[in-house]
């Protein structure tokens, strides 16, 4: 079976492009997507096909994404389709069978619509209040050319409902859990995440201000063309000496930051899933996690601790993990080969073969 998996763009390493190339791998499939400045970094040797760049300029980009998928057209080359992303799906309208992996619908279209208005300037603000209807419109039209849906979390199976009106099966994202290993519980706490507003990183920053006698690693990047810009140049205008920001890592730089920190800090709006607590428990690391999102379906009292979205909360689960944070170890490696590519493989199998 031929399949072609259609994914947004490849501007940063992130869960959305782990899953990608694990469905690649699985499937023998060519990837179809827009820029691809980092797969090479992801997964050396993958089958691409680039529709082209994208305007680099924020909104502009996403349109230009969408109008690229719409009317791409490799009906004829491939046996299956297989969606990723936000706005890949908009290639579905002539590309039958198809199933759409669905990491989440658009939150710039649904639940974060107020807060990311909120964070541009007065101009930006009315374009996005502008453009948003209607292409909020094209998003929900263009779910109904897709077949099956799959969800990556409980959490983002009930936005689905919420939005679409479209029942979905959940099958969470894969970790290669045999990659991960532990060292040490070292010095430092880390965090790992894209440098968006909805990850709230400044909670992490603040935490750790009022904590000298901690250190934090914050690992991650964002895109060209992205809403982040400019929240990314306010957090990290004054950090304490006690944080450190490395951008974005190599994976076996980031697995080696995994087999050696203390724990992992997750501060993320109500995330997806998120896929960096597994990688943590993976490690054998414990996790600290706002008590919300899809930290809810991964993070037990067993692997760690999940908190309120403040900062008072979270130096007081760091503070507590950090006390016996070995306590922790065997239950995360335990818990985390819940999420191993191997269960995700067996089940998206099973959901394509039921999809044709």
């Amino acid at each position: 079976m031929r399949v072609a998996i259609f994914h947004d763009y490849f501007g940063s390493i992130g869960g959305g492009e782990q899953v990608v190339t694990a469905l690649a791998k699985i499937f023998d499939a060519d990837i179809i997507t827009t820029d691809n400045d980092v797969l090479e970094i992801l997964s050396p040797g993958s089958r691409t096909i680039s529709l082209g760049p994208t305007i680099k300029v924020p909104f502009l980009k996403q349109i230009s994404a969408t109008k690229k998928f719409y009317f791409s057209d490799f009906s004829n080359d491939y046996d299956f389709f297989i969606f990723s992303g936000n706005w890949a799906h908009h290639a579905a309208h002539r590309h039958h069978p198809n199933l759409w992996y669905c990491n989440t619908p658009p939150r710039i279209f649904y639940d974060l619509k107020d807060s990311f208005a909120r964070a541009q300037s007065p101009l930006k603000r009315a374009l996005i209040q502008f453009l948003l209807p209607p292409y909020r419109m094209l998003d929900k039209n263009s779910v109904r050319s897709v077949e099956t849906i799959i969800a990556n979390s409980r959490n983002v199976q009930q936005r689905i409902k919420k939005y679409y009106q479209r029942d979905s099966n959940v099958i969470y994202p894969p970790v290669e859990t045999s990659k991960y290993s532990f060292q040490e519980y070292g010095n430092f706490w880390l965090a790992v995440n894209r440098i968006y507003p909805e990850k709230r990183i400044e909670l992490q920053i603040e935490s750790f201000r009022k904590m000298p006698e901690e250190k934090l690693v914050i690992v991650g990047g964002s895109m060209q063309g992205d809403h982040s810009s400019r929240y990314a140049s306010m957090i990290f205008n004054n950090l304490p000496s006690n944080v450190t920001v490395t951008g974005v890592l190599s994976e076996r730089e980031l697995i080696d930051l995994y087999s050696r920190c203390k724990g992992l800090v997750c501060t993320a709006l109500d995330e997806d899933f998120g896929m960096t607590p597994v990688e943590a428990m993976a490690s054998g690391k414990p996790v600290v996690a706002v008590n919300e999102g899809g930290f809810l379906e991964t993070v037990t009292d067993e692997t760690g601790i999940l908190v309120h979205a403040d900062c008072a909360s979270i130096i007081s689960g760091i503070r507590k993990v950090s006390e016996n944070p070995d306590i922790y170890k065997q239950s995360c490696i335990e818990r985390a080969r819940l999420f191993d590519i191997a269960v995700f493989s067996e089940r998206i199998r099973s959901a394509v073969l039921n999809a044709r």
